[in-house]
């Protein structure tokens, strides 16, 4: 439904939408903010993101992905109750080790039927598969929890330049191309400020948003906003458009360990 089935298809549509991205620099990002709509219409918005990750390739081997549940309620963040994700590019093996640690917090549960059908995670992969060499996933759905929550696990999970944290979400939804415009650039000034009261009006996943926020003011992050446009600018018409950013978070050379 949000990409191409068939796997050549589908790769030759991820190297066009990130070979339009532009050459990465040399700064490699801890963590980053990536729209999870249909590849038409979002895709081109979060290659800008994941260009940037092409020089750790062979550095990146582990991914801690985070999205928002949009069919089935969760009271917390979920875990998946298979041992891999599978994509046209091949399967992704879950972290194991990772889902150990995480089963301890009272705010994780594992919930298949929060997984089956969501695209907000999935989506992601295809990306990731072409621009890391190999990679565990740590799948999380997060649906009623607070920042505080979010940001525990994200410490839990931080570990060093192997491990990378991916935060899927969508900006505002359904607006006129002009008010989605001024709206989206207001959100987009709260993120970088690291502002923890973003809405879910604002951004669907504005919890594993804010909870990422959270986490960065604590462990000194830098944010950059890498692009900002709409579903109008990509594939889709003026009148009710859903916008998209792409944000990557910097560790200063200090911070890093």
């Amino acid at each position: 439904m949000f990409y191409p089935a068939d796997a050549a298809t589908l790769a030759r549509n991820l190297d066009a939408m990130l070979g339009n991205a532009g050459e990465p620099t040399s700064r490699i990002p801890k963590a980053i903010i990536a729209p999870h709509a249909g590849y038409i219409y979002s895709g081109p918005i979060a290659a800008s993101v994941y260009a940037a990750l092409r020089p750790a390739r062979e550095r990146i081997t582990r991914v801690v992905l985070l999205g928002p549940t949009h069919r089935v309620a969760v009271r917390g963040l979920a875990l998946p109750d298979t041992e891999s994700f599978a994509t046209p590019l091949g399967a992704v093996d879950i972290d194991s080790n990772a889902v150990a640690e995480l089963n301890r917090l009272p705010q994780i549960t594992v919930s298949g039927a929060a997984h089956a059908l969501e695209h907000s995670l999935e989506v992601h992969l295809p990306f990731l598969q072409k621009v890391l060499a190999r990679f565990s996933l740590v799948p999380l759905a997060v649906g009623q929890a607070r920042a505080e929550q979010v940001a525990e696990v994200l410490e839990i999970l931080w570990g060093g330049p192997e491990t990378l944290l991916v935060v899927s979400s969508d900006l505002s939804h359904y607006l006129s191309y002009a008010e989605a415009q001024t709206t989206d650039r207001g959100t987009c000034e709260s993120i970088l400020k690291l502002s923890t009261s973003i809405t879910h009006h604002q951004a669907c996943g504005a919890t594993p948003v804010t909870g990422l926020t959270l986490a960065a003011q604590r462990r000194g992050l830098k944010p950059a906003l890498l692009d900002l446009r709409n579903s109008g600018d990509t594939a889709g018409d003026k009148k009710r458009v859903v916008g998209y950013a792409s944000f990557a978070f910097y560790e200063d050379a200090g911070n890093a360990h």
